[in-house]
């Protein structure tokens, strides 16, 4: 991979990761919520998901997907479903003492699945492929075990430094969350936060191709 193409790919996932979206969202409600400790698995959840994701892109899985609507409609649905589930659940906790596990429960492996569940993360990671590992005319392009090593690489680091930038700030938000109503409200918008991001979702889903 040459330099312009590497410098290319740290600004387009500088842009992706750092942007609000699903992951940070909930990095921060977590965080927030439930302390940046307990935070922290769903920040290292992130860029294990990612990995696999890419790793499933580059073996064609992206492409069948997204390119068979049925399919794509049934991740689209279930990543809409989940996070307006979310939304529900974060939109209630309105005290710290309110907060547990089993209303907040987005671990590890429930972190990693939320990847494959967001039709975005799936054009994210074709655009990915298609931009660096295949060339113009859809062939691989050279090394592309090596190419797709480093995005891996790449978006590994972006991935967790997002999330870990977007917990550590709900985490110092915490104490003053604590006071009166603050902390309702905190997730009320974060969980309006949520919604819009899954029905932005589903138009992008119907924008792809329609229903099946």
């Amino acid at each position: 991979m040459s330099a312009s193409e590497l410098t290319a790919l740290l600004l387009f996932c500088t842009a992706m990761s750092f942007s609000p979206g699903p992951n940070t969202t909930l990095s921060t409600a977590l965080a927030a919520n439930l302390g940046l400790r307990r935070a922290l698995r769903f920040c290292l959840a992130v860029p294990a998901g990612w990995t696999l994701l890419m790793l499933a892109t580059g073996l064609g899985l992206g492409a069948l997907i997204t390119g068979v609507p049925a399919l794509r409609w049934g991740v689209t649905l279930l990543g809409v479903v989940y996070m307006l589930w979310l939304a529900w659940k974060l939109a209630g906790a309105g005290q710290l003492s309110q907060v547990d596990a089993s209303r907040l429960n987005v671990g590890f492996w429930q972190g990693v699945g939320l990847q494959f569940l967001n039709i975005k993360a799936w054009m994210l990671a074709l655009t990915l492929t298609a931009g660096w590992v295949v060339n113009a005319a859809g062939q691989p392009a050279d090394n592309p075990g090596q190419r797709l090593a480093i995005i891996c690489g790449v978006m590994v680091g972006f991935a967790f430094s997002s999330n870990f930038l977007y917990a550590l700030v709900g985490s110092l938000l915490r104490q003053w969350l604590a006071q009166g109503r603050r902390l309702l409200w905190f997730n009320r918008v974060l969980a309006l936060v949520l919604v819009v991001t899954a029905l932005w979702m589903l138009m992008v889903g119907a924008q792809q191709g329609g229903r099946p």
